[in-house]
């Protein structure tokens, strides 16, 4: 019972991690190299950091000027875009609950409870906060405002990024220019999402996520449907099905949909021919049925579909990622996408926030501005937090 316990508790296992790690840097002295430790932190700082992103900006500072005008156009409309999603999604929930998508926070261990994704996450989220706090560095080095340090943190197992402007400087900079480097994060973030989008545009699994309207662009009519899993001492498992193969045939009766099972009847003992593809090519494999657990009198091949059926790609040569590297790039490109897109909402915390910030100060006298702070600060906590409440009201506790 304690071993299940565990087993279905992985936040103990990123725990367990977490001292692992403190015990290493306390025992290799990394506070003597920069390294503030603590019982639930660990934090780097670089004072060195302005050198190394004037450096960058000498090699790209026509690049980077074109950049910063555009991180303040696309700041308002990534801006637009979490406010349009939040409150069409809860809309969604009272008029078109099917639509509606659930939302919710991840944290490595309570919310991520599968190793390999939080190993993805893990992986995913430095590249990310490297991408984003760069970017602000860059442009700020740009814009003449001095970096006085840059580094990171690990809180267990959240990370968080920095560049640390010079706050005088910030505040004396102009309006446009301070709009230029925090427009900058969120901006680069978003970019680098479209460059991981298109290596997996092609990517059958990666149209499942894709709206209609776009998939229809890359994709032609479903392939078939994909296995999720096989059942440990099914037939399918005898037979050699995996994980992944694309079901495209039963006895000859065509799979595009995942509803075209119900035209399939099987009894136990049945030999089906069942036509997969496998790393591009067609396999036709027989697989002996198994009494049904809910029904013993139909049979059963042993496997677990996935709810979405599988694309066939307009472009007939794609990059064929495996599993482990398209899930990592998966991973990277949600963080990518999501992070760069929420992070512009207005709240304390987030560069959304000091984007509004720096647009009205010095228009209104400062207690009309720190009330209208106030009041975007919750109405964007209001709208987030329904998201996610409603997404524990209609699935539960959500994990992945």
């Amino acid at each position: 019972m304690a071993f299940e316990f565990l087993a279905q508790n992985s936040i103990f296992y990123v725990l367990i991690a977490w001292v692992i790690v403190f015990a290493v840097a306390k025992a290799s002295k990394l506070d003597k190299h920069g390294f503030e430790i603590k019982p639930y932190s660990l934090t780097y700082k670089n004072h060195n950091v302005q050198l190394i992103l004037t450096k960058v900006l000498n090699r790209t500072q026509r690049a980077t000027r074109i950049f910063s005008n555009t991180s303040v156009v696309l700041g308002f409309v990534m801006m637009g875009i979490a406010f349009w999603y939040l409150i069409s999604n809860l809309s969604n929930f009272f008029v078109k609950p099917e639509s509606f998508a659930e939302m919710t926070v991840l944290i490595p261990g309570v919310t991520i409870q599968s190793s390999s994704n939080i190993a993805y996450f893990l992986l995913a989220v430095p590249i990310v906060l490297i991408i984003h706090e760069g970017a602000h560095g860059i442009v700020a080095t740009l814009e003449k405002i001095k970096i006085k340090t840059g580094g990171f943190a690990v809180f267990i197992a959240l990370f968080a990024g920095f560049v640390e402007p010079d706050e005088e400087e910030f505040a004396k900079a102009k309006k446009i220019s301070r709009l230029r480097v925090i427009g900058a994060g969120a901006t680069s973030n978003v970019l680098f999402s479209f460059i991981i989008a298109a290596l997996l545009i092609f990517n059958p699994t990666f149209a499942l996520i894709m709206p209609d309207g776009i998939r229809s662009m890359f994709y032609n009519e479903p392939l078939g449907v994909p296995i999720v899993s096989v059942e440990h001492g099914s037939g399918a498992e005898k037979a050699g099905l995996l994980q992944h193969d694309i079901i495209t045939a039963i006895n000859g009766v065509h799979i595009f949909l995942p509803q075209d099972f119900g035209n399939i009847k099987l009894k136990p003992g049945d030999t089906a021919t069942v036509s997969v593809i496998r790393s591009g090519q067609t396999l036709q494999i027989p697989v002996v049925t198994t009494p049904s657990k809910d029904n013993p009198e139909k049979g059963m091949l042993g496997i677990m579909r996935a709810a979405l059926p599988s694309y066939q790609p307009v472009v007939p040569y794609y990059i064929h990622w495996s599993p482990e590297v398209f899930m990592f790039l998966l991973w990277l490109w949600m963080l990518s996408f999501f992070i760069g897109i929420f992070n512009m909402l207005p709240l304390p915390i987030l560069d959304g926030g000091k984007f509004i910030h720096s647009i009205i100060e010095k228009r209104i006298s400062e207690k009309a501005l720190k009330g209208t702070m106030i009041s975007l600060y919750t109405l964007t906590f209001i709208l987030f937090g329904l998201n996610i409440a409603l997404s524990a009201v209609k699935s539960g506790f959500i994990t992945i």
